[in-house]
């Protein structure tokens, strides 16, 4: 049976979306921030996998698409960016110096840390890149680090961020829109975005933009940091 699963071309494609599916099933059931489609969808295939006895290789191979589709998906992002140009170019310099102090707080964070918990240089060169999107993030982390575990911490900040990122705003007193989702994005990438976009129709704006520009300031960044440690 795990044979014919495993030569079959669509089921590791289909067991990501069946999952994703009843994640969101769940999440409209209950409400709860804690059934995330995404991390709902990431456990259902693992048990899968674990019953049918197909290893992560064949799945990851069968599951090509998903990862092909990831780039394109991304820039999707811009559209509501687009519709929101006024307000993107009325706050020009405030927008700019939110994204250079998330992505400055992101480094800054990872370097503190790795320091404080004496972590290995190439552990350090892997968590550098886990706030940004997954393509931009693997690139980076193939420059010391760990590209798989850089993809896993790129996941969990991910939906960390799209579970609590607006309670974490409000908490904090983050209310204006703009602020809102440039901090989503910033921190939690395109996984936030989707919650900010939930959020209203500036945040997910501001958390598209945030994606692009957080992401080239993390390459150079990134680079700086590396050599600080």
């Amino acid at each position: 049976m795990s044979k014919l699963l495993q030569d079959s071309a669509f089921f590791c494609l289909a067991i990501s979306l069946i999952g994703y599916e009843i994640g969101i099933i769940l999440r409209q059931k209950t409400k709860l921030a804690l059934c995330n489609p995404l991390l709902i969808s990431i456990v259902f295939v693992i048990i899968i996998l674990k019953v049918t006895n197909i290893k992560y290789e064949v799945y990851e191979d069968g599951s090509q698409l998903l990862s092909y589709l990831l780039t394109p998906s991304t820039v999707c992002l811009a559209i509501p960016l687009y519709q929101q140009m006024g307000l993107l170019k009325k706050n020009m310099k405030a927008i700019l110096a939110g994204i250079l102090s998330g992505v400055f707080t992101s480094l800054a964070g990872v370097w503190v840390f790795s320091t404080l918990f004496h972590l290995d240089k190439q552990i350090y060169a892997t968590l550098l890149p886990k706030s940004i999107t997954t393509a931009i993030g693997m690139g980076i982390s193939e420059l010391g680090g760990i590209v798989t575990i850089t993809v896993a911490a790129i996941i969990i900040t991910g939906i960390i961020g799209n579970m609590f990122g607006d309670v974490i705003c409000r908490l904090c007193g983050i209310r204006h829109p703009i602020a809102t989702g440039l901090a989503i994005g910033t921190a939690t990438h395109a996984m936030g975005t989707a919650k900010a976009m939930e959020i209203g129709e500036i945040e997910g704006a501001m958390s598209s933009l945030s994606i692009a520009v957080a992401g080239l300031i993390t390459v150079v960044g990134s680079t700086i940091f590396y050599q600080l440690y």
